[in-house]
């Protein structure tokens, strides 16, 4: 019998592999790095053959690592950086540019020119999304309409688009399959949200021809399967979900009314709203979740941009610190920030504000500012902003968040957890499986080929490692909340 899981975690900065057993339980870890391309600024690209490169070196490597066959693995689950942009030539295979990644910003100005003609009221019933370069429809339209003979290839039928799911599975199946999940197909502006199936409409808008886009499939099936990480045995792909979504069936968020956080490049927060579609009124996304067992599920979530990116700036572009894990350190120096705040607008606001052109600022310096204050400031920019999208939810949904369930690399800093169930007035809890974004691509993986047996199986897995509950004063926490809004309003009239 095989014994494990393998989840494929293709992230932002580097590609991991994961092997999970039975019980949920990490048993090894692999990961790699690979190059971020900024061509100019506001430009994020990522070299889609390094990707696959990276993600299969790494999933050889966790198999080697402790020495387990590919017969041992059950199935394979897919979560992925979304809205991430590659096309490639279905032909050939290849790439025919650089994949447009989601910080990209390149598209705003084709943004604007869609509200200006009054169509992203159209394209938020339709999607769930506001218009927005973040999502993936803008950039396919632009590398059509960039790339020498791209839209020519596309009329003819000779090119495939694809997220980085799409995009792998591409490749673990030699082009076999060209697939994608009802989670990552809602986050590229040309999915209806209430069919979860693509839209002739929204295709017009865009300038899409529809023979590119990928098959939608549910989140958990066997899609097809892969014999090369030894070249002979065919390991069922069974799970897909895009990073969020998958964080938040690993988190077993799986009934109406659960948050969780996950602290990344960016931070992202969902609330799992079952079956119904919940339309945001302050500027929150309409998303499917997952669909499992024929029901497609909905969340609210609110995404912003920059997260632990602001750690990687203090330590690649101030050079304040050596190593991201520093960090926490140099900010525990000083007993708070000393009326410094820091909006990390480095790619604009995110939600709830969606302003493209803010601009990063750091406010209420005086000559006592040190590399510890900024620190500080830095590390409790993303709790604010968290609070931001998390009282958006609240006023969204009607439901007060009680709990919310945090993961991701950033929820090791105390600090910084501490920090944030003070500001949030909200208990903040920690799972002992911090890797929930891998640990549900495996759930809907192995829930497909019936390695788990039920949900319900699953939610008698999850354990809390730490639990962090306020200790501010009313007082101290409104005030900190005013000189984060002047912050905030001097980061939008930066780029107004």
């Amino acid at each position: 019998m095989a014994q494990y899981i393998l989840a494929l975690d293709q992230g932002t900065t580097s590609s991991r592999a994961i092997l999970f057993d039975k019980h949920g339980l990490i048993v090894a870890t692999k990961q790699q790095e690979f190059t971020q391309h900024f061509p100019q600024p506001g430009w994020v690209e990522h070299d889609p053959l390094e990707i696959w490169d990276t993600q299969l070196a790494v999933a050889k490597a966790v198999l080697a690592a402790q020495q387990i066959s590919p017969a041992d693995i059950a199935a394979i689950g897919i979560t992925n950086q979304r809205e991430t942009t590659v096309v490639w030539d279905a032909n050939t295979g290849l790439p025919i540019c650089n994949a447009i990644v989601w910080q990209d910003r390149r598209t705003a100005d084709f943004c604007d020119e869609l509200k200006a003609r009054a169509l992203d009221k159209f394209i938020r019933q339709r999607t769930g999304l506001v218009v927005d370069a973040y999502f993936s429809g803008t950039k396919l339209r632009w590398i059509l309409n960039n790339i020498p003979g791209a839209r020519d290839k596309a009329a003819r039928g000779e090119l495939r688009f694809g997220t980085i799911d799409t995009w792998l599975l591409w490749k673990l199946t030699n082009g076999q399959v060209h697939a994608t999940d009802v989670s990552n197909a809602s986050r590229t502006l040309l999915c209806n949200i209430e069919t979860a199936a693509w839209d002739g409409e929204l295709e017009k808008i865009l300038e899409v021809p529809g023979n590119m886009l990928p098959q939608i499939r549910s989140s958990s099936e066997v899609y097809g399967y892969t014999t090369l990480l030894d070249g002979k045995t065919p390991i069922p792909i069974s799970g897909i979900a895009g990073d969020q979504q998958a964080a938040l069936f690993g988190q077993l968020c799986t009934t109406p009314g659960m948050v969780k956080n996950t602290y990344g490049t960016g931070c992202f927060m969902l609330m799992h709203t079952g079956q119904q579609r919940v339309p945001s009124k302050n500027n929150l996304l309409t998303t499917i979740a997952w669909k499992l067992n024929g029901i497609t599920e909905y969340a609210l979530e609110g995404s912003v941009f920059i997260g632990g990116a602001v750690v990687q700036w203090l330590r690649d572009g101030l050079g304040i610190i050596k190593t991201s894990a520093d960090v926490e350190a140099l900010a525990e120096r000083v007993p708070d920030s000393a009326g410094v705040f820091m909006v990390p607008a480095f790619t604009g606001l995110g939600a709830p504000y969606w302003n493209p052109h803010a601009r990063g600022t750091i406010t209420g310096l005086t000559r006592g500012s040190t590399a510890a204050h900024i620190a500080r400031a830095a590390l409790e920019s993303i709790a604010y902003q968290t609070r931001d999208v998390l009282k958006a939810m609240e006023a969204d949904s009607g439901i007060p968040i009680r709990e919310l369930r945090v993961d991701g690399g950033a929820t090791a800093n105390n600090l910084m957890m501490q920090f944030q169930s003070d500001i949030l007035n909200t208990r903040v809890v920690r799972p002992t499986i911090t890797e929930t974004t891998a640990l549900g691509a495996a759930y809907l993986a192995g829930l497909a080929t019936g390695f788990w047996k039920s949900v319900d199986a699953l939610q008698q897995q999850w354990q809390v490692a730490k639990t962090y509950d306020p200790g501010m004063e009313e007082n101290g926490r409104t005030t900190l909340l005013k000189g984060w809004q002047e912050a905030v309003n001097a980061a939008m009239a930066a780029g107004a």
